[in-house]
């Protein structure tokens, strides 16, 4: 069902619009999850190494999945708040297209040299094939990944949250069954692991996509809607090239600090795998809360109610820091029994590194909260160079950071690089949301019912 993001009580309507994708997002972070839990439990401490490791070189390829996305959404949801819906299908088709030749030459790429990128990692010897294993087999997952997540984009600008949640949660608890059966029953191994998420996220894909071209084809248009379009993936490009940059340059970010943790050894990389997708999974869900607000506020813009932003942001930050709460307190009082899901033995350095890592980081979730609501209107009214100055100092601080602290503090000056950069990234993206059109237009609003 679509949804009009313009009309209504911003309150209401964000809640509404934006719940079902905080579930989506838990049970799309339930893929990576399930991988660690399994690898950790049934294989041991090296197999939960591997999947760890490779971790961060797929969010990568995440990185131009989440800007096919992004770029398509907002797009799309300028135009059907304009009720454009011509072009909206132009759009659609023509991010359709790109998507499939730019996840062509990525596969292409991601074969040929993911052995390379795990030796500049300084990946443990002992770990390094079983990461190449579990990559080269993600990698084939990849039209799936990027076919769902341009799908996803469509549902949320059309403002449907609730049909995508569905596929995703049906097919996330599958992929913990297929996990386990593959490794448990079938002795797969590593490789178990990384074909259960490529089945179960094909048959997502499948289902999402199917669904929402039949959506798109009942709309009715004015006139043939163009199959492919320059101008209009020119139009797309300049939302999607900042966002796969932003992400791009944050996972070689994190590849590098996975380089500086990979230093201290197995037990250290297998305590971090565990606690950062504990951790990815909240920043994970911010993000996407973030991409709702970004539907929310280019809807309204290509529908000329700028004033409807101010009151987005603030129930968008209210929203996000009632869901930290419980987070927080979970974190810091349950972190150990949290890593315990991931590894069989109760003590040692693995455990003490996730408990730690969750420990710094999980209090400044209140600080990063609030920068992605703020981000998200920045990328929904199309102001990508504010968006990415913001993000590019949170990722230059943390690299730099985790470096030299690291020198002195060990591996928990690793960890204290993020609440840093955090926080100063925090104050950026607050800076640019309060020189945003919106805001002007409603002080304008208020000087005019003071006269």
């Amino acid at each position: 069902m679509n949804n009009d993001l313009t009309v209504g009580k911003p309150s209401s309507v964000l809640w509404k619009f934006c719940l079902p994708l905080f579930g989506s997002i838990l049970f799309q972070q339930l893929y990576n999850i399930a991988d660690s839990f399994v690898a950790g439990k049934f294989i041991g401490e090296q197999a939960l190494a591997a999947v760890g490791n490779s971790y961060e070189v797929t969010l990568i390829f995440i990185a131009f999945a989440f800007g096919c996305n992004i770029g398509c959404s907002v797009v799309v949801s300028q135009l059907f708040g304009a009720k454009n819906y011509r072009d909206m299908k132009t759009a659609v088709t023509t991010t359709l297209i790109a998507s499939a030749v730019l996840c062509g030459l990525l596969m292409l790429g991601g074969l040929t040299l993911c052995t390379l990128l795990l030796e500049l990692i300084h990946t443990p010897s002992e770990i390094i094939a079983a990461s190449k294993l579990y990559l080269d087999i993600y990698i084939l997952g990849l039209p799936f990944m990027f076919f769902y997540n341009v799908s996803t984009g469509i549902f949320s600008a059309l403002g449907d949250s609730r049909t995508p949640f569905i596929f995703l949660a049906v097919s996330s608890l599958s992929n913990i069954a297929v996990d386990i059966l593959f490794v448990k029953a079938f002795q797969m191994g590593v490789a178990g692991v990384a074909w259960a998420t490529f089945l179960c996220q094909g048959i997502s894909c499948i289902l999402a996509l199917t669904v929402v071209l039949k959506r798109l084809a009942a709309i009715k248009t004015e006139g043939h809607a163009q199959l492919y379009s320059w101008e209009m993936f020119g139009r797309i490009a300049r939302i999607a090239v900042p966002s796969i940059l932003q992400q791009s340059f944050i996972s070689v970010g994190n590849i590098l600090i996975q380089s500086v943790i990979n230093s201290f050894g197995a037990s250290v990389i297998a305590g971090y795998s565990a606690a950062v997708k504990l951790n990815n999974m909240v920043i994970t869900s911010f993000t996407t809360l973030g991409n709702g607000i970004s539907n929310y506020t280019a809807q309204n813009l290509g529908a000329d109610k700028p004033q409807r932003i101010k009151e987005g942001f603030h129930a968008g930050i209210k929203m996000v820091w009632l869901i930290c709460v419980p987070l927080v307190l979970l974190y810091l009082f349950a972190g150990r029994w949290l890593i315990y899901i991931f590894m069989d033995h109760s003590t040692g350095l693995a455990i003490d590194t996730g408990v730690q890592f969750l420990s710094i980081l999980s209090p400044f979730y209140f600080i990063v909260s609030a920068k992605l609501v703020a981000d998200g209107i920045l990328r929904g009214a199309g102001m990508m160079s504010q968006f990415m100055t913001a993000t590019f100092t949170d990722l230059l601080l943390r690299v730099i950071l985790a470096a030299v602290l690291s020198r002195f503090f060990a591996a928990a000056g690793i960890w204290f690089a993020w609440p840093i950069g955090w926080t100063i990234a925090t104050a950026l993206s607050l800076f640019f949301y309060r020189k945003g059109t919106w805001i002007i237009a409603d002080q304008k609003a208020q000087l005019v019912s003071a006269n």
